[in-house]
């Protein structure tokens, strides 16, 4: 399957060369560039430019990444979104999450890693390098089960939450929760319905959000 692609990026260059580097990927087709997030939101008025990924640079002019990433969480939340950053920034990667982005990248990677972190976002709906991940676990806690929203959340589930926001498998969680792969999906399901989620990195944002993941 081919996977539709917009690059949002006010470097002209790093733009076309983002462009040419994703042409040479089996599955993935650019439909076209923007500057900045306004020129985004009036091409995808047009018939046939809503991408299925938006590869998202967080500082722009007129509209930036962090506005940019908001608006696509609210009006097409079917999106995925790829930020693109020049540094590994710990602030610039929360905010980028909890605006709503569904991945986190650094500029300078290679083009496998590109590559695999699209890959990841179609097939598990989430992509963050290890050194992201290392950020958003470096200072877990999760005292108390009810949280701001009014949802009682009960040991596992949270315990579960925690795993869910490192790279880890569902199998490989029950290793570490000492439980099989059918039990974590129970407690992924349970979650779902209780936090009208749908996706793994909806969680990690709900974890953040509420303190049960702090960073």
């Amino acid at each position: 399957m081919e996977y539709s692609l917009v690059i949002v990026d006010d470097h002209l260059l790093i733009a076309k060369a983002l462009s040419t580097i994703v042409e040479n990927f089996r599955n993935y087709k650019v439909l076209y560039e923007c500057e900045h997030g306004k020129y985004l939101i009036e091409k995808m008025k047009q018939p046939g430019h809503i991408p299925d990924i938006v590869l998202l640079d967080i500082t722009m002019p007129v509209m930036d990444g962090f506005e940019t990433a908001r608006w696509l969480r609210t009006h097409h939340p079917e999106i995925r979104v790829m930020a693109l950053s020049m540094q590994n920034d710990d602030e610039a990667l929360i905010k980028m999450i909890k605006a709503g982005a569904n991945g986190y990248l650094h500029k300078n990677v290679h083009p496998a890693e590109l590559e695999k972190a699209l890959d990841s976002l179609v097939s598990r709906g989430f992509y963050y390098p290890d050194w992201a991940t290392s950020k958003l676990l470096s200072n877990i806690a999760g005292n108390g089960s009810h949280n701001e929203y009014g949802i009682q959340l009960n040991a596992k589930e949270i315990e579960f939450l925690k795993y869910a926001a490192t790279e880890l498998t569902y199998k490989e969680i029950g290793k570490k929760m000492f439980c099989s792969p059918r039990t974590v999906e129970g407690y992924r399901d349970s979650l779902f319905e209780k936090l009208n989620l749908k996706t793994r990195v909806g969680l990690v944002v709900y974890a953040i959000k509420t303190g049960i993941i702090r960073v």
